[in-house]
């Protein structure tokens, strides 16, 4: 498998610092858990914080503090284990992924949204929306432009647009400046992983009209 699209600095960065939203994170960890260049980036990042942190001062902290970290883990929600079964066979979903369909590719509640368009999004905190996407052989996703920040990481099969073609394992970073109108490969269906923290621009009539009842 050949990425030839890659994270950014700074989300490399804001990975290994922890200041990501969840949804972000998710879509990064799950392109790193495929990609060997940007593990090795973070990798790196993670070895120059580790540094930084063993030559900061040190700060007093209460004797009890131990203690309540570990109740408020223990207090903590299940996120609901994924089977090692699970974990390990499915070919299209990366492992941070897993979890958060409840299981593998054949677990995920798809919705149609038309077109033969379908979607599942995933639950992670509101600052952005984290979907998965089922996009048909051939199909084009709507003319669109962006009110913020759209990752889209190719699972399965490809599409292509204005900046180019993604495959497997590839990352598209779309900003507020970009208008795009992506078509699925016709020789296979489309899997993407897609992350946006603001609503889409849609130029057409109908999707702006069904865009409130799909939530993109």
């Amino acid at each position: 498998m050949k990425i030839t699209h890659h994270l950014t600095d700074d989300l490399i960065l804001g990975y290994s610092a922890g200041t990501l939203t969840e949804a972000v994170n998710l879509i990064v960890a799950s392109h790193i858990s495929l990609c060997d260049e940007c593990r090795a980036a973070v990798e790196s990042y993670d070895a120059v914080g580790g540094a930084v942190i063993e030559t900061a001062d040190t700060v007093a902290v209460s004797d009890d503090c131990l203690d309540g970290a570990l109740a408020l883990i223990r207090k903590s929600p299940a996120t609901g284990a994924t089977s090692e079964k699970k974990r390990r066979n499915d070919p299209v979903l990366p492992a941070p992924l897993l979890d958060y369909v409840g299981g593998s590719l054949d677990d995920v509640k798809w919705r149609s949204v038309g077109m033969g368009v379908k979607q599942a999004i995933l639950k992670t905190s509101p600052e952005a929306t984290a979907r998965l996407l089922f996009i048909p052989a051939g199909t084009a996703i709507p003319d669109h432009g962006h009110n913020g920040m759209e990752l889209t990481l190719v699972l399965k099969g490809a599409f292509q647009d204005e900046d180019g073609r993604f495959a497997r394992g590839d990352i598209e970073i779309a900003s507020e400046d970009m208008h795009h109108t992506p078509i699925a490969d016709l020789s296979e269906d489309c899997i993407c992983l897609a992350v946006t923290d603001a609503p889409l621009q849609f130029r057409g009539l109908l999707p702006r009209l069904v865009q409130p009842f799909v939530k993109i």
